[in-house]
């Protein structure tokens, strides 16, 4: 972990040095055997919460109200945001199953995660849309291997 606190502060990561450090901490203060659990139990669903709470923020301020999403449909860059919205939703929701269910999958896409915020500025919503990737792209593979004997 101190590894990893390196490489945060060196690629300047703030998200990568606060996760790195929450967990430090926990773990030093001796309450690693009640929290991590939990952490690796409901974060994803929590960090979803949190994301989402961030998402409607400016629909309970009034930023955006139903003249602006009027507008939008106007817009064909919209269309596509919709569009892309609807397939990420359904990508991620496989990969939540993926992260339950395949321990060797979820520490290659967490690996995969913690490069990219840490060398490429990246956020860490990958581990869960890199599952759904990683699901369809598997899925295809399987599909094609049973389709060519």
């Amino acid at each position: 972990m101190l590894v990893l606190l390196g490489v945060a502060v060196v690629a300047k990561n703030q998200s990568l040095m606060v996760a790195v450090g929450v967990l430090l901490v926990v773990k030093w203060v001796g309450l690693g055997d009640k929290l991590f659990p939990l952490f690796q139990q409901k974060g994803i669903n929590i960090g979803v919460t949190v994301i989402t709470i961030a998402v409607l923020t400016p629909i309970v301020t009034g930023e955006i109200g139903f003249k602006q999403l009027g507008e939008a449909v106007k817009s064909s860059y919209a269309w596509i945001a919709l569009g892309a919205g609807i397939l990420v939703a359904i990508i991620a929701a496989n990969g939540i199953d993926l992260l339950k269910n395949d321990p060797h999958i979820t520490t290659a896409l967490v690996f995969g995660t913690i490069l990219a915020v840490a060398l490429f500025k990246g956020v860490a919503v990958g581990p869960l849309i890199g599952a759904g990737i990683a699901y369809f792209a598997m899925r295809l593979v399987s599909f094609l291997s049973n389709l060519w004997g």
